[in-house]
Formats: C-alpha cells, structure tokens, sequence
C-alpha cells in the first residue's frame, strides 16, 4: 500500500518541521529512510507463530527449531515487501515526485510519496509497478524452488516466499483506495473523464467496498477451506485479522477521499480572506480596555504595538479566554502576547500550499498579515484556517473568520 505524504501534511497545516521518529531507522536506499514500525515485530511475531506450527507438520525432525526458520521466513517476507515499496520509490524519484520516507509496518509497507502525479499514466505505473516487482519476485522464487528438494528447509522456505509473494501481489491488484490497484483504477477513471477527484471518488468508495467483503469474506472462506478440523483459535485469529485489515482499508479510502477534497480546495485557499481584522494596543493596555475596543471595531484579534505605532507582538487567543472576566481589568495585554518572530509575519497575497509551506515553518497560534508596504492587515488564527480546511474535507459551507478583515472598510489595503 502506498499513500502521499502531501496530503497529510496539509491536513496538519500547523504541524512542526520537524520530524517525529518513525521506529527503527534500517538504512536509507536511493536516499529514502526506512524504518521499521513497532508494530512490525507483532506481526512477525505471529507470523513466526503460525508458519512455525505448520513446519510442524511437514518437517517434525526440525524440533523448536522451526521457529528460527518461521522467524527467518517473516524477515524475509518483509523483506520481499521492501522491495515492492522500493520499487514504487525509484518510479516516484524518476518521475521528481519526492519520497519522504519508507516504514514496514503491521500490513505490509507504506511509501509516503511527497506529491501527486502529473498525469493518470504516470498514476497508473506509479501504482503498478508495485505489484509487478511482487509477481517477479514470485517468479523467481518458483524457478529457484524447482533446483531444491521441496520437502527440506530451503524447499519450504522458498514456497512460503513464492506463495505470500502472489498473495501480496494479488492483494494490492484489488480495485480499492489506499491499495496500488484503487491508484491503478484512479488512474484510469481519470484518464477516461479527465478529472482526477471523479478516480479518486470511484477508487474510495470502491476501497470501502473491499474494506466490507474482507470483513465478512476472509473469515468465511478461510472457514470453508479449514473445514471441521478448523479450532477456534483459528477462527478467532482469522477473525481478528479480517476486522483489522478491513479497518486499515476503510480508513485508508475515507483519508484518500478526504484528502483530494482537500487537494481541491487548496487553490481557493486565500490569507486575505481568512485574516481577522485587528486592533492595535500599547503593551500596558488593559484587557478589558482592549476588548472594548475590539468589539467596537468589529475585529476578532488584537496587536501589541510600540510609542512608533510599529506591532511588536500578537496576543494570544487561549490566554486571553483563560483570563477570568473579573481580573481583565487589571490585566495587560502585553503579558498575554508572543513576539512577532519573523515567521510569524505572513504576506498578504498567500494563497493555498504556499501558505501551508509559511505555516509549517514556524508553528503558531496566531500569525501577523501584513500589506505589500509592512502596514498591518489584520491577525491570521490558526483555528480559523483549521475550520476552513475540516469545511472543505467534510464538504460544508466554508465559515467565515470572526471579525474577518475581508469585510467592511477595514480591509482595504
């Protein structure tokens, strides 16, 4: 499965520049860092758990030993997996889309690739190519597995490799969002209408689905072929298994969904309309002069301006709500302001990933807009473009900011 970094990075517009540790970091080939997920060592846990109790029964001699071999089995697994992921890097890095970073996680691997392709043909090999290193790799291990015995260690070994390979294979082929074959069919829904939100609808709902017959498909087949031989224990873990994946998709196609409506309304994204008209104070105002004075004006922030009439800093809307109404009087405005830092000074004309881009850099509550000439527009808050961006995910009328300096006389340059 693979998924873009892009879009949850715009999801998190006040999300810091720095990154948080992803697990276990295994190396970094073609530059991209790897890393192994805690959740990882679960699922090869299990997996060494079950092909362990299976060795039992074709190769009894082997003792406790089978579980090193099922161990060997699950890193060799992922391994394969690695290289399914890889393969989905080297295209992204061809086609100059970015790669953040690699992580082999519970099911399988994610590449978080930066942007979206260019075209549906690019989108189509993009997600293809995944699969195809999958039915390569089984082809390999299906030749090399015809040179040994069957019925020794390397025998088993390289059928359990060949056979998880085609499943991966065919698994990600499925026509369903965050799978490579829901991108494979994005891509041609695209292709056919022209509008890449038409693919990515089809290709969520599609996922959502697939999420539904993985849910209550896995465990009645698995329960058919298993017959009355099956134990509970069985059934339960297939169960549990089916629930989670079928989670892990449902999710994966609502995020996909969600995200390209963001990728939608981005372009429409405008500082100048979201910016709250303000008020400029002296530091040693009191609060609840400065109130007043807002409320007069219409205006949904306040600034902290020098004798110069030069801002110096932006009073914080969670401290000022945290000041109880009694002590407003006797409280100034200047203890409840953050320096302007120069980050925190945005240029009016933003619009869309440029703005995103300017707020991820410097990470705040509050951010000054400022004219062409320095002169100040008005206060940027950062719950205001928040709502503005749930509105357009969720597909609600987009709010208008409290006191918005796009309205009325206050918000001519």
């Amino acid at each position: 499965m693979s998924e873009t970094r892009g879009q949850r990075a715009k999801a998190e517009p006040g999300g810091g520049g720095a990154e948080r540790p992803s697990g276990i970091l295994m190396g970094r080939p073609f530059g991209v860092p790897v890393y192994v997920t805690p959740s990882w060592f679960v699922i090869a846990a299990l997996i060494t758990w079950l092909f362990g109790g299976q060795l039992a029964d074709v190769l009894p001699e082997l003792g406790g030993t089978r579980y090193l071999v099922s161990l060997s089995f699950a890193i060799a697994f992922y391994a394969s997996v690695l290289v399914h992921e890889l393969a989905h890097t080297v295209v992204a890095l061809r086609y100059r889309l970015g790669v953040r970073r690699i992580q082999l996680q519970f099911f399988g691997g994610v590449s978080e690739i930066e942007k979206e392709a260019e075209t549906p043909a690019r989108e189509f090999w993009l997600a293809f190519v995944g699969p195809l290193l999958s039915l390569l790799l089984g082809g390999v291990f299906y030749l090399a597995l015809l040179a040994v015995e069957p019925a020794t260690v390397p025998g088993v070994l390289l059928a359990g490799l060949m056979v998880s390979n085609l499943v991966v294979a065919a698994f990600n082929l499925l026509p369903g969002m965050p799978l490579d074959g829901g991108r494979m069919l994005r891509a041609v829904v695209w292709g056919l209408t022209g509008r890449p939100m038409a693919g990515t609808v089809a290709a969520a709902w599609a996922g959502r689905v697939l999420a539904l017959v993985v849910l209550f498909g896995l465990p009645m087949v698995s329960a058919a072929r298993g017959g009355v031989d099956r134990s509970t224990t069985d059934s339960l873990i297939d169960g549990v298994l089916s629930a989670v994946l079928a989670v892990i998709i449902w999710n994966g196609a609502s995020g996909s969904l969600r995200n390209a409506r963001l990728r939608e309304a981005l372009p429409a994204l405008q500082l100048r309309e979201l910016a709250r008209r303000a008020v400029e104070v002296p530091a040693d105002t009191p609060l609840g002069e400065a109130l007043r004075r807002a409320q007069e004006a219409e205006a949904g922030a306040l600034v902290v301006v020098d004798g110069a009439g030069e801002p110096t800093a932006l009073v914080k809307e969670a401290s000022v709500t945290a000041v109880p109404q009694h002590r407003r009087p006797w409280v100034a405005v200047g203890a409840l302001a953050r320096g302007l830092e120069p980050g925190l000074r945005l240029d009016l004309e933003l619009t869309g990933e440029q703005l995103l881009t300017a707020l991820r850099t410097t990470p705040a509550s509050e951010y000054l807009v400022v004219r062409p000439d320095g002169s100040v527009y008005g206060v940027l808050a950062l719950a205001d473009l928040e709502r503005r961006l749930n509105a357009a995910v969720s597909g609600r009328p987009q709010p208008k900011p409290p006191g918005s300096a796009a309205q009325g006389p206050a918000a001519q340059p």
